[in-house]
């Protein structure tokens, strides 16, 4: 890439991940906790997905009166599906569930795991060659974050919370790339909005089936965080997020090694967590290993694979 495409493939990556960070968070008060449940994992991950595709269906009314809309074509409709099991079912449904019974803390280790899931699938799709220095600088990154959560939690959990954290890492890579491959095309905002919108079929019944019984036993705050991850996590978040990996989605994946560190900024109003020395010193560290990782060189071929 020229400096100029990719200082802006890492300002909206920015964007996108300060979008993200407050996900866990937020889905964790969407849900509470096992021992004080609220929304159900099924709702928030079909009901935000619900409120964001009719959001989609406006705004992709408005760029057909403005003469700028993008259908995809028919050989592209697949990549909708792959990234709609992404980052519409996959990603949110398990991060939800998992959320359920570990704190946003501790699932943050799924935002470490990303980079280095994304960076691989990027690089076999848009046959991107990083170089050796990258990889270890990725690798350095993830086992810094993991480590760091390793510590935090005094030991990684056994059980259902971590199979459904992998699981939702696994998926959430694959919607990235899956939607980076359109954007070219389509464009960031129509990219997202045509997942969405294609998804209502399922996701407005499913909301339907899985929503409360009695909407008034569900406390102020859970509502709160369903209403951003549906409007910032399912839509704004991308708009910004699939400009910048269809920019360089091997490098621009590097900035996800942030994420944990963001959330847990965000964390620290929403559920009294407290900032130490510790957390301060990896968070330092790890964007040494972004800064440094930005740095390697990366070769592309011209034609996706």
């Amino acid at each position: 890439m020229t400096a100029a495409k990719d200082k802006e493939a890492l300002f909206w990556g920015l964007v996108g991940i300060t979008l993200f960070a407050a996900t866990l968070p937020m889905t964790r008060l969407a849900v509470g906790a096992s021992d004080a449940p609220q929304l159900s994992p099924w709702f928030v991950t079909f009901g935000r997905a619900a409120v964001a595709g009719v959001l989609s269906v406006g705004y992709l009314l408005w760029q057909r009166q403005r003469g700028q809309l993008r259908v995809p074509q028919r050989a592209e409709w697949p990549l909708v599906g792959v990234t709609a099991f992404g980052v519409i079912v996959g990603f949110p449904l398990f991060l939800a569930l998992a959320l359920r019974h570990v704190p946003s803390t501790h699932g943050a280790v799924v935002t470490a795991l990303l980079p280095l899931s994304t960076a691989v699938l990027g690089a076999l799709w848009f046959r991107q060659r990083p170089s050796a220095g990258f990889w270890a600088c990725a690798v350095l990154g993830s086992g810094l974050v993991l480590a760091y959560m390793v510590w935090r939690a005094g030991g990684l959990y056994l059980g259902a919370a971590n199979i459904y954290l992998l699981v939702a890492m696994t998926t959430g890579a694959f919607g990235y790339i899956g939607g980076a491959r359109l954007t070219p095309r389509l464009g960031a905002e129509q990219v997202i909005c045509w997942v969405l919108v294609s998804c209502l079929p399922l996701t407005v019944p499913l909301a339907w089936l899985f929503a409360p019984a009695d909407f008034s036993a569900i406390a102020a705050i859970s509502w709160v965080g369903f209403a951003y991850v549906a409007l910032f996590s399912m839509w704004i978040g991308f708009f910004a997020w699939y400009r910048a990996l269809a920019l360089g989605a091997v490098r621009v994946s590097q900035i996800q090694l942030v994420q944990p560190f963001l959330s847990l900024l965000f964390a620290v109003p929403l559920a009294g967590e407290r900032l130490d020395l510790v957390t301060l010193v990896f968070a330092l560290a790890v964007i040494a290993t972004v800064y440094a990782g930005k740095k390697m060189p990366i070769h592309t071929t011209t034609t996706p694979a």
